[in-house]
């Protein structure tokens, strides 16, 4: 038994079953504060750990959004569950070959991570939530495989799934035609958007999910040690991630005065944004590393790897451009 795994095992006993929303909350809070899970020593890799490539070209889009908006030179870098930095890191340093001199700010609450964060991007300050923002600054947002951790609830016909605790283990209480709907990722979508309208800006929202709406379906998983567990296997000591609704979160930012892009797939996303031509010029000057960024380009891209189950979309204020490769 996990030690989160004890505690919930006796906050079910004293208050009765968990619903599946507080146990991926409780348990993801956990995970996140106690270790740094990325990377081959951890549970999964990120796109931005495959290759450069993939922060570059989100860094490409930022500065194309930026560019074309004027320019406004208190913008700032703002990203969302920012991983060991490595998004930042590469997408900053084509920002800053485009001109952008602002500040780079991150939304972390796990102080293992702010801290390799912390020494990949020296000058970047750490936020718990958008909230705390320095005011009037327009935002240039990034936020890769943040949404999908956030906690879903789930639902057989109009009953609110929870968790018990029977026979010494963990277990779903029903079983049935699930529905899924995210209450925390809706606001936090709404939160972005209000920011936006407010200030000005972009935000590029990367995950993987669907944008079906009303789509249905249990997609609770788990990962540790790069497999797929059981989600309710060693609570606290695994990834709990479940599919995004693409078309919720853009109605949840439409209601605030944003405007949502088209959604993508990622690899028609980044072979639009010209992952083909940085892929041959980081070739041709790194030719013993052909073959590698050949695959890299290929798991990011190809359909039955990254390229079709993640999907891209773009949220803008109403008085900036679209972002390349998104536009209605």
């Amino acid at each position: 038994m996990t030690p989160l795994g004890q505690a919930l095992a006796e906050r079910i006993k004293a208050e009765g079953p968990l619903s599946v929303e507080a146990y991926m909350e409780a348990c993801n809070s956990y995970y996140y504060a106690t270790r740094d899970p990325f990377g081959a020593s951890g549970d999964f890799i990120t796109a931005p750990e495959i290759h450069q490539m993939f922060g570059e070209l989100v860094g490409a889009a930022l500065a194309d959004a930026w560019t074309r908006a004027g320019k406004p030179d208190n913008a700032a870098y703002v990203e969302l569950g920012p991983g060991r930095g490595t998004l930042a890191e590469d997408a900053l340093r084509v920002l800053r070959r485009a001109g952008f001199s602002g500040e780079v700010h991150l939304i972390e609450t796990s102080d293992a991570l702010r801290q390799a964060q912390g020494e990949r991007l020296p000058e970047a300050k750490f936020h718990a939530s958008l909230l705390t923002l320095p005011p009037e600054r327009p935002l240039l947002i990034a936020a890769n495989e943040f949404f999908d951790a956030l906690p879903v609830r789930q639902f057989v016909g109009n009953y609110e799934r929870r968790v018990e605790w029977i026979g010494g283990r963990f277990a779903f209480d029903r079983d049935g035609d699930i529905r899924e709907t995210s209450p925390a990722r809706e606001e936090f979508a709404s939160e972005i958007a209000r920011q936006l309208e407010r200030r000005g800006g972009v935000a590029i929202i990367i995950d993987y999910g669907h944008d079906r709406p009303g789509a249905t379906g249990d997609t609770l998983q788990a990962v540790h040690g790069h497999s797929y567990a059981l989600p309710l296997d060693r609570p606290g000591e695994q990834d709990l991630t479940a599919h995004v609704d693409f078309a919720a979160l853009a109605e949840a930012t439409r209601r605030v005065g944003a405007v949502p892009s088209r959604v993508a797939s990622q690899g028609t996303w980044l072979e639009t944004l010209g992952i083909g031509a940085r892929a041959m010029a980081l070739a041709a000057k790194n030719p013993q590393d052909t073959e590698a960024i050949a695959a890299a380009r290929r798991r990011l891209c190809d359909e039955e790897e990254m390229g079709r189950l993640f999907k891209v979309m773009a949220i803008r204020s109403p008085d900036w451009p679209d972002v390349a490769g998104l536009e209605q």
